[in-house]
């Protein structure tokens, strides 16, 4: 890892976490529950940010890796990019072309990112309704949850990268897993799933192993009571809420390891895409269900991604481009959405798509 790649990966994390522990202890200091102007707010904040930085990428994204020069450029093309051309003697053309890259590899990443997590969504919300959680206890409990999903991605993408660049063969194995995952989610589209606090092995798990107190205290995660250590039950909700969090990440970090292997751009666009998750949460918490086909939009996303990585070969020889990518998931996305928008589903049919 180059000095100005550790620099600038700190600084940017150091920055989130400030930026979340603002919202967190000055803005929403006291116990509230969301409203729909709130969440819409904070949506369009991260929204902005996210793009604000994928401008930066565009302008100024040499800066992440330290390149100052072609050798510079050169070196870090061959490792994170080697499917775009540079011009050899023009240091100037080649770094325009180098930044261009970055920001649609960015973008394609963070829509991939934004797109899948629709989908956590749904388990977010079945997670504290399952365990009767309060209104007012959400935003606490979706905090932490993201700041411990960022800890827990960047070890993932980190590690992943690191096995890619040893293993290029991994690639193939992430497209068949996403292939997979896409026929499956598609398949399974009109199960209801129904979370069984009592029933469920992590909660078993927690129970056997630590004190439990038997029900809520306000917002509260850890209890003292008695000279003893008890966990609450929001706790528990916040592991299972980390534990969902993880498997998504399964899917949805190597869907942009399909669009570029550089961990850092596939980093920025995973954090930023997640650090919305939790305002489009409260924003969509009561019309979510009117997209019924976001489900069988993000299966085929998935299936898509999936068969990137399994033909990627065969795709740069024909000249199959991150803009292209763009472009599909672009398209899918919208009509995922205006499409359940325009033909809403009467809730006692079954989705036959």
């Amino acid at each position: 890892m180059h000095q100005s790649e550790i620099i600038f990966f700190s600084v940017f994390v150091v920055s989130i976490i400030a930026f979340l522990l603002i919202d967190l202890l000055l803005i929403g200091k006291k116990e509230h529950i969301v409203s729909a102007k709130e969440a819409a707010i904070w949506s369009v904040i991260w929204i902005s940010m996210a793009v604000a930085f994928g401008f930066f990428l565009k302008y100024h994204g040499e800066l992440i890796h330290g390149i100052s020069n072609y050798q510079d450029l050169e070196i870090v093309t061959k490792n994170y990019a080697e499917n775009i051309k540079l011009i050899p003697g023009d240091y100037e053309e080649s770094l325009r072309i180098f930044r261009n890259h970055q920001f649609l590899t960015y973008i394609t990443g963070y829509l991939i990112e934004k797109t899948l997590s629709v989908d956590n969504l749904f388990v977010m919300m079945m997670i504290l309704a399952g365990f009767g959680v309060r209104k007012e206890s959400y935003k606490p409990v979706l905090f932490w949850g993201i700041l411990g999903a960022i800890i827990l991605r960047s070890l993932f993408i980190f590690a992943g990268a690191a096995l890619i660049h040893e293993f290029s063969w991994l690639l193939l194995v992430f497209g068949g897993f996403l292939v997979y995952s896409g026929i499956k989610m598609y398949v399974d589209r009109n199960k209801d799933e129904i979370i069984e606090p009592q029933n469920h092995r992590l909660v078993k798990f927690l129970s056997k192993n630590f004190l439990v107190y038997p029900r809520y205290v306000a917002s509260r995660f850890f209890l003292r009571k008695n000279k003893k250590f008890y966990i609450t039950p929001l706790f528990i909700v916040l592991v299972l809420i980390e534990f969902s969090d993880l498997i998504f990440a399964f899917d949805s970090i190597p869907a942009i390891f399909a669009v570029t292997i550089d961990p850092y751009i596939v980093f920025f666009s995973n954090i930023f895409a997640i650090l919305g998750l939790r305002a489009l949460f409260f924003l969509l918490i009561k019309v979510v269900d009117k997209f019924w086909l976001l489900k069988p939009g993000v299966s085929l996303l998935l299936i898509f991604i999936g068969f990137k990585l399994l033909f990627h070969n065969w795709l740069d020889f024909i000249g199959f481009k991150t803009v292209h990518s763009l472009i599909f998931i672009s398209f899918v996305l919208i009509f995922s959405i205006v499409f359940s928008l325009l033909f809403p589903r009467n809730e006692k049919e079954e989705i036959k798509l």
